[in-house]
C-alpha cells in the first residue's frame, strides 16, 4: 500500500527561541512532541536567555521570516499554528501577512510581552499592531492578566473585571479569549483562567495553586497543548481542558533545574496517562 503523504498532524510555532530550554520554540517542540503531533518552527527571534533571564534578544530579518514560511508551507500541511515572542511592531506585521498568505489552520495567539525575569519582549508599539493585524486572524487569544491589563489599558482585580476585558478583546475580531488568571490575587489557594467562547458561552477552569519558581515557559507550553489538539481534530473546548491539565501536571511534578525561573516538567502528563 502506498504510504499516505502528509497524513500524521504537523503544527507550527512562530516565535522566539529560549537558549535555556525552557521556554519558547524549545518549549512548544518539547510540547508538541509530547501530545504526538509533528512540530516546525519559524524562527523570529533568537534569545541569550537562561533561568535567571533573558541577557540579549536578536530579532531575524523580515526576509528570513517570509523565506521560513514559505518553506513550510511548500512541503508541509500544517494544521495548526501559534505564535510566541514576536519582539516588534516590523515582525508582528510580518508574521501576519504570512499567516494571511499561507493556510496553516487554526492560529493561537499568545501574546508575549513581558519574561519571568522581567525582560520585555514585545515593544511598546507593537501591542496596537497585534491588536489591529494579528487578533482578527486568530482562533484564541491566551494573555495572562498582565498581558490583558495591556490589552485593554487598565488594572484587573476582579473576575469581573477579566471578564468585562475578555469581552472587549473579542470585539477586536479574536474568535475566542482566554485570560490565564495566575496573577489574578482572589485571597484564595485557586488558580482560575477565564474563557470566552466564540459563541458566547464561558466558563473558569480553577486548579490549585502551586507555590513555585518552576514556571518558566508556562505560556508557550500552554499555547502549544491547545495548538496540538487542535491539530488532531479536537474542539477547542477539549483542548483547552487537556491544556490546563497538562499545564497543571507539569508544574506539580517539578525537574531541578537552574538558578532562577525553572522549567516545566514536560513530560509529566504523558508519565500521569500512561499510569
Amino acid at each position: 500500500m502506498e504510504e499516505q503523504i502528509n497524513s500524521f498532524p504537523q503544527v507550527l510555532t512562530l516565535a522566539g527561541t529560549d537558549s535555556g530550554g525552557g521556554a519558547g520554540i524549545m518549549a512548544d517542540l518539547k510540547t508538541m512532541q509530547s501530545r504526538r503531533v509533528f512540530g516546525t518552527a519559524v524562527v523570529v527571534a533568537v534569545t541569550a536567555q537562561n533561568t535567571i533571564g533573558v541577557q540579549r534578544s536578536m530579532m531575524m530579518p523580515t526576509e528570513m521570516i517570509d523565506e521560513q514560511c514559505a518553506s513550510l508551507a511548500a512541503d508541509f500541511e500544517i494544521k495548526a499554528c501559534k505564535t510566541g515572542m514576536l519582539g516588534d511592531a516590523v515582525r508582528v506585521h510580518c508574521v501576519a501577512e504570512n499567516l494571511r498568505k499561507y493556510d496553516f489552520g487554526p492560529l493561537i495567539v499568545d501574546p508575549v510581552m513581558i519574561a519571568k525575569g522581567g525582560a520585555q519582549l514585545l515593544a511598546d508599539d507593537a501591542i496596537q499592531t497585534v491588536k489591529d493585524e494579528l487578533l482578527p486572524l486568530a482562533t484564541l487569544v491566551t494573555p495572562n492578566l498582565v498581558e490583558a491589563e495591556r490589552f485593554v489599558g487598565r488594572k484587573l482585580q476582579t473576575k469581573a473585571e477579566v471578564q468585562a476585558a475578555a469581552h472587549e478583546l473579542q470585539q477586536l475580531g479574536v474568535q475566542n479569549v482566554m485570560i490565564k488568571g495566575g496573577h489574578l490575587d482572589l485571597a484564595t489557594n485557586e488558580a482560575a483562567d477565564y474563557v470566552l467562547f466564540a459563541d458566547h458561552t464561558d466558563l473558569w477552569l480553577s486548579s490549585p495553586r502551586i507555590k513555585t519558581k518552576r514556571t518558566h515557559g508556562t505560556g508557550d507550553t500552554l499555547s502549544s497543548c491547545m495548538a496540538a489538539e487542535l491539530a488532531k481534530g479536537a474542539t477547542l473546548k477539549e483542548a483547552v481542558y487537556t491544556a490546563k491539565a497538562y499545564i497543571q501536571a507539569a508544574i506539580a511534578n517539578t525537574i531541578q533545574v537552574g538558578h532562577g525561573h525553572g522549567p516545566l516538567n514536560h513530560w509529566a502528563y504523558a508519565d500521569q496517562q500512561a499510569d
